[in-house]
């Protein structure tokens, strides 16, 4: 059995589960699977994140159920609080490193300065560059406010 996102035009994303690739596209073709919200036979596959295990000495994060509900004020700002604590606990032993990311970035790529975490500020471009490089780089979910620059 293989599992796919499946979407339709309207943006619902589904999960559905088939006996290979070619029963995929041979239900597909024949108008077989519908979107469960809308019955809009126009899909496709959907954009899915890779699923990958965790190391054995590694424990599960927070599961976070998945509805087609939308989450209620309250809890759209737990879960804002939640990825901005996140947020600062990644970045509390991280260098700030202002608009020379990139260059600072590949200076430990390239074994010229000591590796360590930074963060900073960098073009989209810049940050597509560093990818095509080898060297991994995130955007951060919050902005931040660069040292020194708080009231």
């Amino acid at each position: 059995m293989i599992v796919f996102d499946i979407g339709c035009p309207q943006g619902h994303v589904f999960e559905a589960w088939f006996g290979s690739s070619e029963d995929y596209e041979a239900q597909r073709a024949r108008a077989l699977i519908a979107c469960p919200m809308c019955g809009s036979t126009e899909i496709d596959k959907a954009v899915m994140a890779p699923r990958v295990a965790r190391k054995g000495n590694q424990q599960a994060g927070p599961s976070v159920p998945m509805t087609n509900e939308t989450p209620s004020p309250d809890q759209m700002k737990a879960m804002a609080e939640a990825l901005a604590r996140a947020q600062r606990e990644m970045l509390k032993d991280s260098r700030w490193v202002g608009t020379g990311f990139a260059d600072e970035a590949r200076a430990m790529h390239l074994g010229e300065v000591d590796q360590g975490s930074i963060h900073g500020q960098t073009t989209i471009e810049e940050a597509k560059a560093l990818i095509e490089e080898g060297i991994a780089v995130a955007p951060l979910p919050f902005p931040v406010r660069p040292p020194g620059q708080d009231n």
